[in-house]
């Protein structure tokens, strides 16, 4: 059946071409009253097997040459691969591969398009993201340039300024690498065994400082008598909760709460949630919030500083370590981040 169906056009153009041609002749030699039955026979078969080779042979180079043309117009496939396949002349087949083909282009074309405005976005974004501080330390260093250096005090004061403006943009430039080289697997996962309440012990006094200027206490959800052993890369988990700490603290309620449980999710995972009672997220910012430069308030947020690449950041290490993050919030109420790491018996 494969066969009939790869031939069919030119095994039904070479019985019609034999049929009429045999009638043809037929007709021709009665009128010399010779009509021979089994000439006629001889006749009919030789023709259609000519037919059908010589119909066979012109469609297939005319179908061969004009799709290769395509193809070849196009730049879109080699001629050398195009040659390997085998051309027939079923038009059925052939009108379905290229449906296929414009259906792949269009799926092609409108995954460029949605790059090309998410590179369009990212430029932006990132444009936006470093102009504030740029503009903030020329804006001190020309004022310093146009006389006040003169005076020590705003010297000091405006160097001071100068200098966190630049630490914000290497702040940036420092986020921006590490979301790329995670982005193309440039970085390496490299595990080990550790206890995770003691690295959220450590995190917590880093950020002590940070969470008492708006009086929000950093704590755990009870008292972890025995270490909880993770397997992951720690210096990455650090950065995980850090970044989802300051997050917290960011967004959170003064004389807030923000708190850490380390669950048993499964018999070989541990769930860690960072939990507060913060200003909380609306439904349709949740979607987005992994978004590299997303921000929920856009105005309010950049007062706290923050490169916009903190969650994005933590997204792509926990998914380097094949394991899942969620989010649950309601706006006015509060948020919960938690992520899974494999646990070490």
């Amino acid at each position: 059946m494969g066969l009939i169906k790869n031939y069919k056009f030119a095994l039904k153009t070479a019985l019609l071409l034999t049929v009429l041609l045999t009638l043809v002749i037929s007709v021709f030699l009665y009128l010399f009253h010779t009509v021979i039955i089994l000439q006629i026979l001889y006749f009919a078969i030789f023709c259609y097997a000519l037919s059908f080779a010589a119909v066979q042979y012109r469609v297939q180079h005319f179908i061969y040459k004009r799709v290769k043309q395509i193809y070849d117009d196009l730049k879109l496939l080699e001629s050398t691969s195009y040659r390997k396949k085998r051309i027939t002349t079923d038009m059925a087949t052939l009108i379905q591969e290229i449906d296929k083909f414009a259906r792949d282009k269009k799926i092609e074309i409108e995954t460029l398009k949605v790059r090309e405005e998410y590179r369009k976005d990212f430029l932006g974004n990132v444009s936006h993201e470093l102009k504030t501080p740029l503009f903030t330390v020329q804006g001190y260093l020309e004022t310093l340039i146009d006389g006040a250096a003169d005076n020590e005090k705003i010297r000091e004061k405006y160097l001071d300024r100068a200098n966190k403006g630049v630490e914000r943009l290497i702040y940036i430039v420092k986020d921006l690498d590490m979301i790329t080289k995670l982005e193309v697997g440039d970085v390496r996962i490299e595990k080990q065994t550790f206890n995770i309440i003691e690295l959220v012990k450590s995190v917590f006094d880093l950020l002590e400082m940070k969470a008492a200027k708006k009086k929000i206490t950093l704590t755990f959800d009870r008292e972890y008598l025995k270490p909880i052993l993770v397997s992951a890369d720690k210096q990455k988990i650090q950065q995980v909760l850090t970044n989802l700490l300051v997050n917290s603290i960011k967004y959170g309620r003064e004389k807030g709460t923000t708190e850490i449980s380390v669950e048993n999710l499964t018999k070989n995972k541990a769930i860690i949630r960072i939990t507060d009672n913060g200003e909380g997220i609306e439904k349709e910012n949740i979607p987005r919030l992994f978004e590299r430069f997303y921000r929920v308030d856009k105005s309010g947020s950049r007062k706290e500083g923050g490169s916009g690449l903190g969650l994005a950041i933590v997204k792509h290490i926990i998914e380097a370590h094949d394991e899942n993050i969620y989010i649950e919030s309601e706006y006015g109420v509060g948020s919960e981040f938690s992520f899974t790491l494999e646990k070490v018996k």
